[in-house]
């Protein structure tokens, strides 16, 4: 008999976890909450609870040709940088192709995942599922939780003070849809990411004044780099990638400032990063430099505090009005599901061996796939995780011992940088 593979989730993650189980020969079952497949790459039009969400604008940060899984190439009429449609689109045609829609169970929250009493021995998990009201039970041999980092939305409003007397609106980024919402107001984006930067030039086209409020600044490099060839392509190869590895983390982040400023003086436009020390995803957007020497957008330090209808920002005296607040500050790591005891979170960092497996079961049945933000594309790097993960499933591959591991990530979290 195979053995029973439970997998989270029919994102990017949770297809790639299925066509490896069927690859090592193992049977999954894919639970999905939605009524489709695609995960962060499904678009509505409103926010559901516990979902990623996305707005109607995003186009990919990485090209297609660095994007794909290995045995799947997109087609050769697809655009270079693919607009979350056309993305779907590649998502249903691989799912079709490999036929793993018969093994995912639609419409299907996962309640709990606990360990059987005989889990030293066995490694087998209790998994309690919940379909149109109705709670199952099923026992499996392993798990694969693929619901990536963006669920859980980070708000943490008490650190503004003054927040509470605002009489505008203000919402988490993960609420943004269309730039309908901004029209004819003034707008402050807090937090420099990829969609705080992305949703503040959208609001230029609707908006009255846009200002983006950044304590730390960001690198930002175009998705068109030397020769008109993808960043990615030009950026991420091989040879740079273990010049990365080798050279001290101060020599990176050097590398990665002259690159970013041979597009832009990142000092001249205000964003250039405070702490250099640390290594941080540099943010992939074409137009941002464009908004702000037309003066589109305006770049701001943190916020002091807020008053009725204005906020006030570091090392500033004035107040400057504002009728609408996009809180992008990220999100929490959170697996509600599973018991503390099992996988321990904290600080937004999850104590996971190889970004996969928590190093202190007695049997390694538990993976965490698809829980890491690399620098480009995420569908290479969760395939491989999931290739690898079945494979110590069937026995194939083998974990260190948990000494090893511990050491590996207590070093991953001192060295830790933000791709």
């Amino acid at each position: 008999m195979p053995k029973k593979v439970a997998i989270v989730g029919a994102g990017v993650s949770g297809l790639a976890s299925i066509k490896c189980c069927l690859d090592e020969g193992l049977d999954p079952t894919c639970f999905e909450s939605s009524d489709d497949i695609g995960g962060v790459w499904r678009y509505t039009e409103y926010v559901e609870e516990r979902k990623a969400s996305l707005y109607k604008s995003l186009i990919s940060n990485t090209c297609k040709e660095m994007s794909a899984f290995s045995d799947f190439p997109y087609p050769e009429d697809f655009p270079i940088f693919l607009p979350h449609a056309k993305l779907l689109e590649y998502l249903r045609m691989y799912t079709k192709h490999f036929d793993l829609q018969r093994h995912i169970q639609f419409k299907t929250t996962v309640i709990s995942i606990k360990k059987c009493l005989d889990f030293p021995t066995t490694g087998q998990w209790d998994v309690v599922t919940e379909t149109n009201g109705k709670q199952e039970s099923a026992i499996f041999d392993a798990v694969m939780v693929c619901i990536g980092y963006l669920t859980d939305p980070s708000l943490p409003l008490y650190s503004f003070p003054g927040i509470d007397k605002f009489k505008g609106q203000y919402f988490h980024s993960r609420e943004y849809k269309h730039p309908d919402v901004f029209k004819d107001k003034r707008v402050l984006v807090i937090g420099m990411g990829n969609s705080g930067v992305d949703i503040a030039v959208a609001a230029t086209h609707t908006a009255k004044k846009v200002m983006i409020s950044t304590s730390r600044g960001a690198w930002v490099i175009s998705r068109v780099f030397d020769n008109g060839y993808p960043w990615d392509m030009v950026f991420l190869t091989r040879f740079l990638n273990i010049i990365r590895n080798i050279l001290p983390g101060c020599v990176t982040e050097g590398l990665l400032a002259n690159r970013a400023n041979q597009w832009f003086n990142h000092a001249h436009y205000g964003i250039i990063p405070k702490d250099r020390s640390v290594i941080r995803e540099p943010i992939i957007n074409d137009e941002l430099p464009s908004c702000i020497i037309n003066g589109k957008i305006t770049i701001r330090p943190e916020v002091k505090e807020f008053n009725e209808n204005a906020v006030v920002f570091a090392n500033t005296s004035g107040a400057e009005k504002v009728d609408l607040i996009v809180f992008a500050t990220g999100y929490k790591a959170s697996f509600p599901f599973i018991d503390e005891t099992v996988l321990s979170v904290g600080n937004k960092h999850a104590s996971l061996y190889k970004y996969i497996f928590p190093p202190q079961l007695e049997k390694p049945t538990l993976a965490i796939i698809g829980f890491l933000r690399p620098l480009g594309a995420v569908m290479p790097v969760v395939e491989t995780q999931a290739r690898w993960a079945t494979r110590v499933f069937n026995g194939l591959c083998k974990l260190p011992p948990v000494s090893t591991m511990m050491e590996e990530i207590n070093k991953q979290k001192e060295n830790k940088t933000n791709w």
